[in-house]
């Protein structure tokens, strides 16, 4: 089998660290495991500064890939999003434009690029699906970031229609795993209820959630969204994006999910729900079936066995996470 090197940009980040372990632990040469021939390459922003044309040519022409999968991003909460519209909007335009156009100039046969739920529109009918995409504006909040990553669907139809590339995309849902973001400023809920939760169990203090804990959410196991990535780079071929989640049915409130984290921590201290903070939107369903029907299924690892396998990671690694007070650098 001739050979062929995976770049995998934003590869120390959550989906990445993910992608690395199941390549290194699935059996050789199965359907997730490593195949014979396969170099794979996970490159972080410290090889390289992919808005820089020439930083994003040298590293291509370092590694020479023939597939990409492209996890870079300049990613940031809801604050940060909100007060730096153009930095989010101009820099990942410049990301996936010099990613996607170096990839189609020096021949890469494949390129999947991760964008994010935030692109759908703010009005939409629910659960959304791959072809409700571009049927409205995305939410004020995420203006500039998920404009960028619509762009990207833009372009990868642009690419095929003119030249033939096999460029295509992944919309994941909220994912959580090992090696997340668990600053307590920018994180997402699960990784923030987590440190929470340790520092309250450290400080002796009540474990305060915000809100009612009665919104739904899809979460996706990140070694779960690593085998799905590894699937579409493997065996899809079309370019219109597909939705990597777990199903409607498998919803979790943020009540679950805080219930979980305290028994994984195994805190017996005061726990309550801060009801005067907003909860946000009590649910945004995706729906899954165009998934499961190209896969010919696929069975998700159980939540709570999730959510505790990354509190033990977490406590394993708590000096060397990103949790915000080491000094650590936070992204995607």
């Amino acid at each position: 089998m001739s050979s062929s090197v995976i770049l995998v940009t934003g590869g120390t980040g959550l989906v990445g660290s993910a992608i690395r372990h199941i390549i290194e632990t699935e059996p050789a040469g199965s359907r997730f495991g490593k195949k014979p021939g396969e170099k794979w390459v996970f490159v972080s922003s410290g090889e390289g500064d992919l808005r820089d044309p020439e930083q994003t040519r040298k590293l291509f022409e370092k590694y020479k890939p023939t597939h990409v999968i492209h996890l870079a991003a300049l990613v940031g909460g809801l604050f940060k999003n909100m007060k730096y519209k153009l930095t989010f909007l101009r820099d990942n335009i410049l990301i996936n434009d010099n990613v996607l156009h170096t990839s189609h100039t020096t021949g890469v046969k494949k390129v999947i690029s991760c964008l994010s739920t935030c692109v759908f529109p703010d009005k939409v009918t629910y659960p959304l699906d791959e072809t409700k995409i571009h049927l409205g504006l995305p939410h004020e909040s995420n203006f500039g970031y998920a404009h960028a990553k619509r762009m990207v669907d833009v372009q990868n139809h642009a690419y095929k229609d003119q030249f033939g590339d096999n460029f295509t995309s992944a919309i994941p849902t909220n994912v959580f795993g090992p090696h997340d973001n668990f600053d307590l400023e920018g994180s997402h809920v699960i990784p923030g209820l987590i440190h929470k939760c340790y520092l309250a169990k450290k400080n002796g203090t009540p474990f305060v959630v915000m809100g009612t804990g009665k919104p739904l959410r899809q979460f996706i196991y990140s070694y779960d969204l690593a085998k799905l990535f590894i699937w579409q780079l493997r065996e899809y071929d079309d370019v219109e994006p597909v939705i990597l989640s777990v199903g409607e049915d498998e919803e979790v409130s943020i009540k679950q999910v805080a219930d979980a984290i305290v028994k994984a921590m195994d805190f017996q201290g005061e726990y309550t729900f801060d009801t005067t903070k907003a909860d946000g939107q009590f649910r945004k369903p995706a729906s899954n079936k165009n998934l499961l029907s190209l896969m010919g299924g696929y069975e998700f690892a159980p939540f709570d066995k999730a959510l505790d396998e990354t509190v033990k990671w977490f406590l394993a690694n708590y000096d060397n996470a990103r949790t915000g007070l080491n000094g650590r650098p936070t992204g995607h």
